[in-house]
């Protein structure tokens, strides 16, 4: 006697239910995106970091500030390496942006920490490595550049 294999099938109202769920969260993720102009965040263009008001205070500040006619927030805040190391740090940056401006979990006083100061560093470091390579000798221990010259970027500190 040769039995017949019974398939499970899932039933058609759980794949429909599967489907719509899977539209609901796409549109929705796609009306944010829309609506928050995250694809702001795809350019160098400053404009796109103060979708969220609360970098106004920074931008504003960049805007006097001597590195307004030499950089925009990529320069000093993005990797100069590879491509994919750029967009892997503007894509973390953006989700974690993202994720503290709708949930209302950002600091009221921004500062930059961790790995972004980091980035922030080597980026001084590489752009005026002439002026460095100079007065490096001077240094026992090479200083954070922002130890000395925090707020050259965008001064908010009073």
């Amino acid at each position: 006697m040769i039995q017949e294999k019974k398939r499970s099938k899932l039933p058609i109202s759980l794949f429909l239910v599967v489907i719509g769920a899977g539209c609901i969260v796409l549109g929705l993720g796609g009306y944010t995106f829309l609506y928050a102009k995250g694809y702001s965040y795809l350019s160098d263009d400053p404009n796109g970091c103060v979708n969220c008001h609360v970098m106004r205070e920074q931008y504003d500040a960049w805007q006097h500030s001597s590195h307004k006619s030499v950089a925009v927030c990529n320069d000093c805040h993005v990797p100069h390496g590879s491509f994919f190391e750029k967009w892997l740090v503007k894509g973390l940056n953006g989700f974690n942006h993202s994720f503290a401006f709708t949930f209302n979990t950002y600091p009221e006083n921004i500062t930059i920490k961790g790995f972004n100061a980091d980035v922030v560093q080597n980026n001084c470091l590489s752009c005026h490595e002439t002026a460095i390579s100079m007065i490096a000798p001077m240094h026992d221990n090479a200083p954070n550049c922002l130890t000395c010259h925090a707020g050259i970027g965008h001064n908010t500190r009073d």
